[in-house]
């Protein structure tokens, strides 16, 4: 893989410094201190109770699977399990914040220590190390009215159970923010913990930028980006920031601490409040909530539940299947379609398969807008295809016709081969007759092809293959041309 160009290209004396803060919102069925749906309604106000509302005098109470979720999501980031941990108050006064606090994990996380891979440029890997993940509850949304001087409270999301991820500042550059970044979604995501859905916001990031010296031990003044909701914008805005911060200092002036947002249309960062003094949240232990205590017996429980992860799947899928880098971080990148491969692996080894995959199988479901699992050409009618092409039943053309019948029908493979007549001629003697007629045939071109003219091979390979109607063994059409020409 070739190195990605970076804003730090042009300055060489300069270094960036990136920390992320990741909120991963819990896909569980209940929110995380009520029995409150947590699926998101679409009618503001619609999925709340006294507690997520934060009436006074109510008690909240942890759903269980929020823990076990962080266990896993500790377990698969390399952190070191908590086997005590605490909830804390954390002040801030917002409108969508109903009890003025949240409730979160400050001082006592659940896990700790624990790091991501990612893979650079050049294909080596490279650990970001983590400083914590914690457990904690989300707030509500605000809505500004686009015709009035109004906003408005909708309180669906207040108590949607988050992890927050937390990184040391670790990331270099645009490109390791989005490796990183990635390699976390596709974590949470194969875990089953989280959606990892950018746009709806079930897993956003704060990324904190500051740039400094070669050489300088102290760090630069950060600003946090907030509320970017892809990985290319990520990415887009880290390399204006790292870029803005430089000018800025060179310029001989100084980057004030503030959080910014993402302007897409005009391509830079934008300040959407100072920083410049800490706030103060007034964090205390929350005296409505015990300490979680984990057994060893929940603990084991969790490491039995974890799936095969992102790298290791990749590690698989190169050695097992002797697939490239390419291919297999293909597969990695879609949990559905690396479902799919290795579920078609198991009818055929052939190395088709993932040729097929990628060119053929995505194409067809980006060209007619349709997901793998609408699709009608399942993986064992897929390898079925291989199959009936590596036992020399049908030509490229053929299983090429067979794929597009059975993509629209779901038809058995097998069946629309017979029934098209689709059964390529393999029977050398068949195929002979009929080359030694098309060489009769041609005595001009014969000639001329024995005279050195070898552009007139594919000439007589085509005839060959219109004369059985594609259904000839191109392999053997070509042994046989050869023998008879020379």
């Amino acid at each position: 893989m070739s190195k990605i160009i970076s804003v730090l290209d042009q300055y060489p004396h300069y270094q960036a410094v990136i920390g992320i803060e990741v909120h991963v919102q819990l896909n569980t069925k209940s929110k995380i201190f009520c029995a409150s749906a947590n699926h998101g309604s679409k009618d503001p106000n619609t999925d709340i109770c006294q507690i997520c509302a934060g009436h006074p005098g109510v008690l909240p109470i942890l759903n269980a699977q929020v823990v076990d979720d962080a266990i896993l999501a500790g377990l698969a980031t390399n952190c070191t399990i908590a086997r005590r941990s605490t909830f804390d108050r954390k002040h801030y006064f917002y409108p969508d914040l109903p009890k003025n606090y949240q409730i979160t994990q400050a001082f006592e996380p659940i896990c700790l220590n624990g790091y991501v891979p990612i893979r650079l440029e050049d294909g080596s890997i490279k650990k970001i190390r983590l400083t914590r993940i914690h457990i904690e509850e989300d707030a509500g949304k605000n809505i500004h009215s686009a015709h009035s001087n109004e906003s408005f409270v909708d309180l669906n999301r207040a108590g949607t159970p988050l992890l927050e991820i937390v990184s040391e500042p670790d990331i270099a550059n645009a490109y390791e923010a989005g490796a990183y970044l990635k390699a976390l979604r596709l974590i949470v995501q194969y875990l089953g913990i989280c959606s990892g859905n950018m746009e709806e916001g079930a897993f956003r990031a704060d990324t904190n930028v500051s740039v400094r010296k070669k050489g300088d031990l102290k760090l630069g003044t950060k600003c946090e980006l907030k509320n970017i909701n892809s990985f290319k914008f990520i990415r887009d805005a880290i390399e204006h920031e790292i870029e803005r911060q430089i000018e800025l200092l060179e310029g001989g002036d100084r980057v004030r601490q503030e959080t910014r947002l993402w302007d897409t249309k005009e391509k830079k960062t934008i300040t959407m409040r100072s920083k410049e003094i800490a706030a103060d949240y007034r964090f205390f232990p929350d005296p409505d909530l015990p300490s979680i205590d984990l057994s060893d017996a929940q603990l084991e429980n969790a490491n039995m539940r974890l799936p095969e992860l992102p790298d290791q799947k990749f590690e698989r899928l190169r050695t097992k299947h002797n697939l490239t880098a390419y291919e297999a971080e293909i597969l990695v990148d879609d949990m559905a379609l690396a479902n799919y491969f290795d579920q078609a692996a198991q009818h055929t080894t052939s190395k088709q398969l993932i040729n097929w995959i990628v060119r053929d199988l995505i194409g067809y479901l980006n060209e007619h807008k349709i997901s793998l699992s609408e699709c009608k050409i399942t993986p064992d009618k897929l390898a079925a295809i291989i199959v009936l092409m590596e036992n020399n039943s049908i030509n490229n053309h053929a299983a090429k016709e067979i794929f597009a019948i059975v993509a629209q029908t779901g038809e058995d493979p097998i069946a629309v081969m017979k029934a098209r007549g689709l059964e390529q001629l393999g029977a050398s003697d068949e195929l002979e007759t009929i080359i030694k007629g098309i060489i009769a045939q041609h005595p001009q071109q014969t000639a001329e092809y024995k005279a050195g003219n070898q552009r007139l091979f594919g000439f007589f390979v085509g005839t060959a293959m219109q004369q059985t109607k594609g259904k000839g063994n191109p392999k053997i059409i070509q042994e046989l041309l050869k023998k008879h020409l020379e």
